[in-house]
C-alpha cells in the first residue's frame, strides 16, 4: 500500500470508527497526504500512519496535555517524533489524554473519556488512551504515548496491543510536558511487537536538550533456557474474575518454550510502587504544573479535571526532607528487589489487575485508578524497561501480560515476548542436527530450543543414507491411518521386519525459523508426522521411501548417535 493509500484508508477508518474522542487535534486530510506524497519508500516506517498523546510536541499542532488552558503551539516536533517522521511515518494528529498523564484510567480529560476499543462501556486504560485506541482499531499503524505509573503499558494491555515502555532517558523526553520529570519514558504502542520495537529503536538516542537522556549497552540476548520470575500467589489475589486462570495459562506457555520458571517474593517491588503517589516523587508533579493549577483554580472542575488538580496540587505540601526519606527507602526497596530477581532474566506479571467499566471508575475514580498501577507503578522508579504484550482473552476482552528487567534489558524482554507470543513448533531430529552433530547449528540459528531427549513409538526403522555430510533416514514400518508414513505397508512386507523405538531429540523452533528451516530440508529426506513414545505427535524428519532400497539398516543401534559412536 502506498502512503497516500494508508493515509486515505486511516481517514476512513476514523470516519466510519465513531470515536471522535480519540482525537484533540486531527490533522486535515489533505496536509497529511501531501505529507505523504513525499515520503521516500525505502525509508523503514515507509507512510506508515502514526497517532501521538497529546503532551508530546508536534510542530505547528497544539499541545494542551489534556487541558485547553494549558494549550501552545510548538515550532519543532519533539526528538520522538522527528525520529520516526525522519524514518517516513506520517503523523494524523493529537491523541487524548488523562489530563497532564495524571491517571491510569483514560477518563480524566475534558475531552471526555476514551472509551475501550474492545468494549465501548469499558475503559480504555490511561493515561496515553487515545493512543492505544487509535493502533487498536486500525487507524495508526503506531503511536506515540508516554509513561510514568504505567500510562504505555495498561492501555496496551485493556485494547489488545503491544506496548514498549523502553528504558528512561533512552528515548529523550524533549518537546514532552512532563509528568515526573525524572520518571518520564515515551513510549510506542503497535498491533505487531516488531513493528513496536522498531520505532521504538528509531526514537531513541540522546538529545542535548535533555540533560537525563542517555545510551547505554544493552544487556545480552537471553540464554537457551531463560530463567523468568513470576509472583507467588499471594501478589496476585483480587484481580479480575478468570485472569489469575488467563495468566497462569501465559505462564504455561513460556515455559514451553524451554524458559525456567521462579516464583518470587515481589513485596519490595510493590512497596517501591507505593511510593510512587504515596511519597513525595507526587512533588514532582506540581513542579511539572502545579503554577498552571495555582493559576487557573477557577477552572477546576470545567477545563481543569478536579482529580488530576487534587493530586497536582497535594505535591505542594511534600517537603526536601520527605524527598530524602523516601530516595533513602527507596535505594533500600531497590536493593531488595534486584536480590529477588537475581538470576532471571525478567519479571512475567499481569499488566494490570482489572478491567473497570466507566461508570465504576465515575463512582469511584480514585479507589478504581489505585487498582490499575499494582505491577507498573515501581518500573520507572527503580529504572526497569517493560513491555506490556496480549496474552489471550477472559470474557471476550483482551488480557495482557507484562515483562519486565533491569535498565538496558529491552532486546531481552522483546526476545522473551517473541517467545510468548509465537511459542514455537516442535521439531524431532534423530540424526546429523542432533546435539553435537555437524548440522546442529543450523538448528540454533533457526532459534531452535532444545525441549530434550526422546524417543519414537515402536514401528519405526532407521537407515543410514549416502549423503554428505551422513544422515539417518527415519522410515515408519508399521501402522495405519494418516499417521502411517507413504508406501508403510510395501516396505514392511519388502524389509519383512516389524519396527522399533528409535532415539533422538525434540527441538522447538519460532514459527519464522521453523518455516524457513524446513523449507531447507533437501530429498530425500522429508518432513512429517513422528508419534513418540509418550503418545505424542510431532513435526519430524522422515525419509522418502524408495532412498532405503540398498541403504544400511541401523535400527538395531537404536539411534545415529549409538550408531556413529561405533562407526
Amino acid at each position: 500500500m502506498t502512503p497516500a493509500a494508508r493515509v486515505t484508508a486511516a481517514y476512513d477508518r476514523i470516519a466510519s470508527a465513531g470515536r471522535p474522542e480519540i482525537w484533540i487535534h486531527l490533522r486535515p486530510r489533505e496536509e497529511v497526504l501531501a505529507e505523504a506524497a513525499g515520503i521516500d519508500p525505502a525509508l523503514p516506517l515507509a507512510g506508515l500512519v502514526a497517532a501521538v498523546k497529546d503532551n508530546i510536541d508536534v510542530a505547528g499542532v497544539p499541545t494542551t496535555a489534556g487541558a485547553p488552558s494549558y494549550a501552545y503551539v510548538p515550532r519543532a516536533d519533539a526528538p520522538a517524533v522527528a525520529r520516526l517522521r525522519a524514518a517516513g511515518a506520517v503523523v494524523l494528529g493529537k491523541t487524548n489524554m488523562d489530563q497532564f498523564a495524571t491517571g491510569l484510567v483514560g477518563t480524566r480529560s475534558p475531552y471526555g473519556p476514551v472509551r475501550n476499543a474492545w468494549d465501548a462501556a469499558r475503559i480504555s486504560g490511561g493515561s496515553s488512551s487515545g493512543s492505544a485506541v487509535a493502533v487498536a482499531l486500525g487507524i495508526a499503524d503506531i503511536a506515540l504515548g508516554t509513561d510514568t505509573a504505567g500510562s504505555g503499558r495498561v492501555p496496551a494491555a485493556l485494547n489488545g496491543v503491544v506496548g514498549v515502555k523502553p528504558t528512561k532517558g533512552l528515548v529523550p523526553v524533549t518537546g514532552v510536558v512532563p509528568a515526573c520529570y525524572t520518571l518520564d519514558c515515551v513510549t510506542v504502542f503497535a498491533r505487531d511487537l516488531r513493528l513496536a520495537r522498531t520505532a521504538a529503536e528509531i526514537a531513541e538516542g540522546p538529545d542535548p536538550a535533555d540533560p537525563l537522556s542517555r545510551t547505554g549497552t544493552q544487556l545480552p540476548p537471553p540464554p537457551a533456557r531463560p530463567r523468568v520470575a513470576v509472583p507467588t500467589p499471594q501478589h496476585l489475589q483480587g484481580m479480575a474474575d478468570g485472569w489469575h486462570e488467563a495468566f497462569d495459562a501465559a505462564v504455561a506457555r513460556l515455559a514451553g518454550t524451554g524458559a525456567e520458571i521462579v516464583e518470587v517474593d515481589i513485596t519490595p517491588l510493590l512497596r517501591a510502587a507505593e511510593l510512587l503517589y504515596g511519597g513525595a516523587f507526587v512533588a514532582e508533579r506540581y513542579a511539572a504544573v502545579g503554577a498552571h493549577l495555582e493559576k487557573h483554580r477557577d477552572l477546576i472542575g470545567t477545563d481543569l479535571d478536579p482529580t488530576v488538580a487534587a493530586i497536582v496540587l497535594a505535591g505542594r505540601e511534600r517537603t526536601a526532607a520527605d524527598w530524602a526519606a523516601d530516595m533513602a527507602r527507596l535505594a533500600s526497596l531497590g536493593a531488595a528487589g534486584r536480590a529477588v530477581l537475581d538470576g532471571c532474566a525478567a519479571l512475567m506479571t499481569p499488566t494490570t489487575t482489572w478491567h473497570p467499566t466507566l461508570d465504576e471508575v465515575a463512582a469511584d475514580p480514585v479507589g478504581a485508578n489505585a487498582r490499575m498501577g499494582r505491577f507498573t507503578n515501581f518500573a520507572n522508579l527503580l529504572d526497569c524497561a517493560s513491555l506490556a504484550v496480549p496474552a489471550g482473552s477472559v470474557d471476550g476482552l483482551p488480557f495482557g501480560v507484562m515483562l519486565t528487567g533491569p535498565a538496558f534489558s529491552d532486546r531481552v524482554l522483546a526476545v522473551l515476548a517473541e517467545r510468548l507470543a509465537n511459542p514455537g513448533l516442535d521439531l524431532f531430529v534423530v540424526g546429523a542436527h542432533l546435539t553435537g552433530q555437524p548440522l546442529n547449528a543450523q538448528l540454533v540459528q533457526a532459534g531452535g530450543t532444545l525441549v530434550g531427549p526422546a524417543g519414537t513409538a515402536a514401528g519405526y526403522r532407521l537407515y543410514a543414507l549416502s549423503t554428505e555430510p551422513p544422515k539417518p533416514g527415519l522410515l515408519r514400518v508399521t501402522g495405519t491411518g494418516p499417521d502411517a508414513a507413504p508406501g508403510t505397508g510395501r516396505e514392511a512386507s519388502a524389509a519383512g521386519r516389524a519396527g522399533t523405538g528409535i532415539q533422538g531429540e525434540v527441538w522447538r523452533l519460532p514459527a519464522a525459523g521453523f518455516g524457513a528451516f524446513t523449507a531447507a530440508v533437501p530429498a530425500p529426506l522429508t518432513i512429517g508426522t513422528v508419534e513418540l513414545a509418550d503418545g505424542r505427535k510431532v513435526s519430524g524428519f522422515l525419509v522418502e521411501p524408495y532412498a532405503v532400497q540398498g541403504a544400511l539398516d541401523i535400527t538395531r543401534f537404536g539411534g545415529w548417535a549409538a550408531y556413529t559412536a561405533t562407526a
